[in-house]
C-alpha cells in the first residue's frame, strides 16, 4: 500500500535550517508530482511546494520561495525539502503526498508528518 514516512523535523532557532525527507513506497514514484504540505496549529493544511516527476521543475508557495528548495531522488523513491532562514511562522507539521502526472489523481494516504518548530 501507499506509504509516506516524513523525517528530519525538529526544533530550530529563527534563521536556522532543516532538511526534511519523505520516503515513499507502494506506487511508481517517478509517475508522480510530489508535494510538501504543512499544517500549523488550528489551521488548514497548506501546500508548500511541489516537484515534477523528473525533478527539473519546482513550484513553491510565495511564503517560502527563496528560502525553501525541493529536490528528489527517483532511485530512492525519496524527496526532500531544504528549508533555510526559518521563521517562527514556519512552525507546523510537514507532510508529503503526490499527484499523478497524467490523471492528476492524488494519493489518498497521509503519513504521520514531521514536526518543525522554529523558536528562540
Amino acid at each position: 500500500q501507499v506509504q509516506f514516512v516524513e523525517s528530519g523535523g525538529g526544533l530550530v532557532q529563527p534563521g536556522g535550517s532543516l532538511t526534511l525527507s519523505c520516503a515513499t513506497s507502494g506506487f511508481t514514484f517517478s509517475d508522480y508530482v510530489m508535494r510538501w504540505y504543512r499544517q500549523a496549529p488550528e489551521k488548514a493544511r497548506d501546500l508548500v511546494g511541489s516537484i515534477t516527476p523528473t525533478g527539473l521543475a519546482t513550484n513553491l508557495a510565495d511564503s517560502v520561495r527563496g528560502r525553501f528548495t525541493i529536490s528528489r531522488d527517483n532511485a530512492r523513491n525519496t524527496f526532500y525539502l531544504q528549508m533555510n532562514d526559518l521563521r517562527p511562522d514556519d512552525t507546523a507539521i510537514y507532510y508529503c503526498n503526490g499527484k499523478h502526472r497524467i490523471t492528476g489523481d492524488l494519493l489518498g494516504n497521509w503519513g504521520q508528518g514531521t514536526q518543525v518548530t522554529v523558536s528562540s
